[in-house]
């Protein structure tokens, strides 16, 4: 691994482990059997998923762009150098929002902002956010030639 390395850290771990408090502050003050479980299973849910959804880091890996949330990496995708046929710097849309998710542009891997990187890979998109699309858009450049 000799090139890109970048992680950007996101708001949505503050915002859900609000939000686990919310929900344990629900369970012992109104919690009652048939809710309690419902409450502390969500406040677990938040949890695992605040530590899923930590940061967004995108590396190379030789021959492919890795891109992985964590720190508890639940949800990673790589990307071959040689599929990608076409990149751009773009921007995702207050309505797109946060996560992975289909848009009308494609796939979306983002962990906060409206900066991203378009790669196309023939038929298929995907849009990377990134709080640094000028140095991600150069290295994939750099090693795909487009």
């Amino acid at each position: 691994m000799n090139g890109y390395c970048h992680t950007q850290k996101g708001i949505i771990r503050p915002i859900l482990l609000v939000v686990t408090v919310a929900f344990l502050a629900g369970a012992r003050f109104v919690g009652t059997y048939p809710t309690l479980p419902i409450y502390l299973a969500s406040a677990g849910v938040c949890v695992v998923m605040s530590f899923a959804f930590g940061h967004l880091t995108v590396r190379d890996d030789g021959d492919r762009l890795v891109v992985s949330f964590g720190p508890l990496t639940l949800f990673r995708k790589t990307i071959s150098y040689s599929q990608i046929t076409h990149l751009e710097k773009d921007r995702s849309t207050f309505l797109a929002g946060w996560g992975i998710h289909w848009t009308r542009k494609g796939w979306l891997w983002n962990i906060g902002g409206y900066d991203c990187v378009k790669i196309e890979m023939g038929d298929k998109s995907m849009l990377i956010g990134t709080d640094d699309p000028d140095g991600l858009v150069s290295f994939l450049r750099s090693q795909t030639g487009r």
